[in-house]
């Protein structure tokens, strides 16, 4: 019989290599519930329409492009807020980098931005369902599509996606901390649960597109009685007349779907700063999904160009919190995809009628994507990153990437179509594409989580000292694989990594790609830290095989771990890599237990895509209905039109 008290008390009597301080837990808790009640009461002051200065500020946002209120003021909170959360994450990943785990989740400052960031982005979502009301007393629905939520109350569909986004993000951050106590700190950005924080944070960005686009329609169709007219004046001040035109319009669904582009990127942040714990196939891989998602919808919305200023904005913004983070802050550097491949192909195929057709666009978009747009975007990998793409790497990019792609495109086509806009073709035909692309991606995943470790393979490494930096004891490495055969003659990597060890110059991140001198011979191209709290570890990917041994891991008393020492020369096993580089990891559970809360996470992010398409497809049949034609419709005017 299992006892579920002493299970209990041992889940949360976490040390600190596993969950968070229950006083941190408790506290951080207490806030949120207080902020919670203050929100609450506001929206309560203003349905009740016992308070209006939460409306007068909407109108007024409301008046730029004389869009409702609902539309306006969530995108400009949001705009904000996620750009909060992207510079909170990407520092929080260079921390955990440099200097190793938190002692808790208010010990470290990029948490702080995180958590805002997020608290808002579902606060954004919030407010587009609460801003809806008319000033006559009458009931405000906000466009066709509109959701009746109670009696006198009805919520633009696109505000309760990027709603749910937000809370499915938050969700995330509770179930960490219990996830970190069951199975340990799972020091990799595709732990399970942080896969929520940032899947929700990424996938916000296609709620707000919707949104925008939610407005626009109540606005053409004149459904909504909260849409200002004229020039938007607040007190004195008036927007000037070109803010309202439609080049800035264009511009900002431009700047969108950049914002879109970042928001995809993140799940490929441990390949930007050289630490991914993965096959590097995932990397190509994802850049083509996120590419090729963000640029068709980006061309075939935005219009003639306007992936590069796509392209454009999301390197200004990540290249601003690179520098924030790295040379600022002094934390490890990260480099970006630039896409711009892939936004070349895109431009080069709305020359031709394909974009007549948005998702046969999509889909060959996906096809040339996954081929020449991937490999312009090699070019830049291979310039600037910190791990290039081998030759022997593209096989698997075509055989992998090309499903994705197609994919993806004639999912992004249907998007596409929604904010052209168009009708959308049949439900079994966009469900079958929906379902089509999630079982292709998971997939390519199951087929990149394919690893296995060499079998009776060995590292024997020679070490010469090298002048100390930092007050860090630095090495070189002579290193033979035994047998020599276990690595093929073009690895994907073979490299020594050293991290989590801080130091004023190192930034607690050195990286040493090893020359090769013979058959399974490697040498340094540098020196690298053995001393302090670093783990210094010799890394191998070949394919499939993903290994790798111990040079120097400091103690862990916190887990148990004794001190792995650098002598001079030593010889030890090649391992699964998991073992050396997640320490923390706890494996004293069973397998079961983690298999199926791996999946139930998974299943929680498969329901929020069909939550987004959903919402996509009732607002296009909320003004068009449902047909399988792909002809142009007419372009909407307002109901009321002579």
């Amino acid at each position: 019989m299992v006892n579920v008290t002493t299970d209990v008390v041992t889940v949360l009597a976490a040390d600190s290599g596993g969950g968070a301080a229950l006083d941190q837990v408790f506290g951080m808790t207490a806030v949120a519930g207080v902020v919670s009640l203050g929100l609450l009461w506001i929206a309560y002051q203003h349905r009740m329409r016992k308070s209006d200065w939460l409306n007068d500020l909407g109108r007024w946002v409301g008046s730029v492009g004389e869009r409702p209120s609902w539309s306006v003021l969530p995108v400009v909170l949001f705009t904000t807020t996620i750009l909060t959360a992207f510079l909170g994450f990407i520092w929080d990943v260079s921390l955990h980098i440099g200097r190793g785990r938190d002692e808790g989740p208010l010990a470290n400052p990029a948490h702080y931005f995180i958590l805002v960031g997020l608290f808002f982005l579902f606060i954004a979502g919030s407010l587009a369902m609460i801003l809806p009301r008319n000033a006559d007393g009458s009931v405000a629905k906000p466009g066709k599509a509109a959701v009746k939520i109670t009696r006198t109350w009805y919520s633009p569909v696109a505000g309760i996606l990027v709603a749910a986004c937000g809370l499915y993000a938050l969700i995330g951050f509770p179930l960490d901390d219990i996830w970190h106590r069951i199975f340990g700190q799972d020091v990799t950005l595709w732990g399970p649960t942080h896969l929520m924080l940032i899947g929700g944070a990424g996938f916000s960005l296609i709620g707000i597109i919707l949104l925008i686009h939610e407005g626009y329609l109540a606005a053409t169709f004149n459904a909504d009685k909260d849409i200002p007219q004229g020039p938007a004046k607040l007190g004195s001040f008036t927007i000037p007349a070109w803010v309202t035109g439609t080049a800035s319009t264009k511009l900002a669904q431009a700047l969108a779907c950049g914002g879109l582009l970042i928001g995809l990127s993140v799940f490929q942040v441990e390949f930007d700063f050289g630490v991914q714990q993965f096959r590097l196939l995932f990397q190509p891989v994802l850049m083509i999904a996120a590419g090729v998602f963000g640029l068709v919808v980006c061309r075939l919305w935005a219009g003639v160009g306007m992936t590069f200023v796509a392209v454009a904005f999301a390197a200004i913004v990540r290249g601003i919190v690179a520098v924030l983070v790295g040379p600022i802050l002094g934390e490890p550097s990260n480099i970006f995809p630039l896409y711009l491949g892939i936004a070349v192909v895109v431009e080069l195929l709305a020359l031709t009628p394909l974009r007549n057709n948005a998702i046969a666009f999509g889909g060959v978009s996906g096809l040339v994507g996954a081929t020449l747009g991937v490999w312009g975007e090699s070019l830049w990998v291979n310039g600037l990153f910190q791990t290039p793409w081998p030759t022997s790497l593209w096989p698997s990019i075509l055989t992998v990437g090309i499903p994705v792609g197609i994919t993806v495109g004639l999912t992004a086509g249907l998007l596409a179509r929604v904010l052209q806009p168009k009708p959308l073709p049949s439900k079994p035909i966009r469900r079958g594409i929906v379902v089509l692309m999630i079982a292709t991606i998971a997939g390519a995943v199951l087929y990149g989580l394919n690893i296995k470790e060499p079998e009776d393979a060995a590292v024997t490494v020679a070490l010469t000292e090298a002048p100390v930096v930092d007050g860090f004891r630095m090495v070189t490495a002579d290193v033979r694989i035994v047998p020599d055969s276990t690595v093929s003659d073009d690895p994907d990597w073979v490299t020594i990594l050293a991290w989590q060890g801080g130091g004023d110059s190192l930034h607690g991140l050195v990286i040493d790609r090893l020359d090769k001198v013979g058959p399974g011979h490697y040498r340094s191209t540098k020196a690298v830290p053995v001393s302090g709290t670093w783990k210094t570890v010799f890394r191998v990917q070949d394919g499939n095989i993903l290994t790798a041994a111990p040079i120097y891991l400091a103690g862990d008393p916190a887990i148990g771990a004794t001190e792995v020492t650098a002598t001079p020369s030593f010889t030890r096993p090649l391992s699964r890599e998991i073992d050396v580089l997640q320490r923390e990891r706890k494996f004293d559970h069973p397998a079961w237990l983690f298999s199926t809360a791996t999946w139930i996470v998974a299943l929680m992010t498969i329901v929020l895509v069909w939550v987004l398409s959903w919402g996509a497809a009732r607002i296009n049949e909320s003004y068009y209905g449902s047909q399988t034609t792909t002809e142009p419709v007419p372009t909407p005017i307002p109901e009321n039109a002579a």
